[in-house]
């Protein structure tokens, strides 16, 4: 298989076995009880999927039928009939993304930081400290809802991934790599408190994952940046293109609040 397929058959397989998830028709639906950022509800065709209009239509009464932002992430050459009957319906494409990959040969270390602690969450407290850096990273106020900790715990556990940044005893980053399927793991969830962004703990968060998942047996991992700034941060690291992601969505007067405008998959970093 290409990579760009290797990817999707990895982002859907993950899909497939979240507790929650649904089918509905030719998709499966990420959906995610505990944690309401459209990030983290999203769907997936299947592949060479050619869903009929009233598909589309069953797939938006799932989401809206849960409070969620009918939503789907997926490569277009996977499933090429399906954009075109997703614009048919009425969805808008927020964006189309690289997608980047990195292989254990292909890893370059980033720039020290002094006095810079990284290390996986072992306690509650640890992991509670971590999803509260990812939920003020990502534009969120007061608590997490609890998903962000059960995802980095279920990478930790899993095979994949989790880590927490500290600087000067103070929380400063996390992410994770998501449990890997066949050798592949999705790097996700990395944020940088706004206060201590652009003096590289992003670049050295990303690198600490990504070594500790190719320890763990990973023999690729890829990623979704937020935009160009974050893709540089990434390629300083040894991450490459490897193809394009289509997100894509429908709005409506009972849609899920705007989300701030950062994939979950990556990144409030800005290095």
């Amino acid at each position: 298989m290409t990579m760009d397929v290797d990817v999707q058959t990895h982002a859907r397989t993950l899909a497939l076995r979240s507790p929650d998830h649904l089918r509905v028709g030719p998709f499966t639906v990420r959906y995610n009880p505990d944690w309401s950022l459209k990030y983290a509800n999203y769907a997936i065709p299947d592949r060479d999927a050619e869903p009929t209009a009233a598909e589309v239509d069953a797939l938006v009464t799932a989401f809206r039928e849960r409070g969620r932002l009918p939503r789907l992430e997926f490569l277009p050459g996977w499933a090429p009939a399906v954009e075109p009957a997703l614009l048919a319906a009425g969805f808008t494409v927020e964006n189309r993304a690289p997608v980047l990959a990195c292989a254990p040969d292909g890893l370059l270390p980033p720039k020290p930081v002094d006095a810079l602690v990284i290390a996986e969450p072992v306690t509650d407290a640890e992991f509670d400290a971590a999803a509260l850096v990812q939920h003020h990273g990502y534009g969120g106020t007061g608590e997490p809802e609890g998903g962000e900790a059960a995802w980095l715990r279920m990478a930790a556990e899993g095979g994949g991934a989790a880590a927490l940044a500290v600087l000067d005893g103070v929380p400063v980053g996390a992410g994770g790599c998501s449990v890997p399927v066949d050798g592949l793991g999705e790097l996700a969830g990395v944020a940088v408190a706004a206060p201590f962004r652009r003096r590289g703990i992003g670049a050295a968060l990303c690198a600490h994952l990504t070594a500790t998942a190719f320890e763990r047996g990973c023999r690729v991992v890829w990623l979704e940046p937020a935009d160009a700034d974050v893709e540089r941060i990434y390629a300083s690291i040894g991450y490459r293109r490897v193809g394009e992601k289509l997100n894509i969505s429908l709005a409506g007067p009972d849609a899920a609040p705007d989300e701030p405008a950062v994939p979950l998959a990556h990144d409030g970093a800005d290095g």
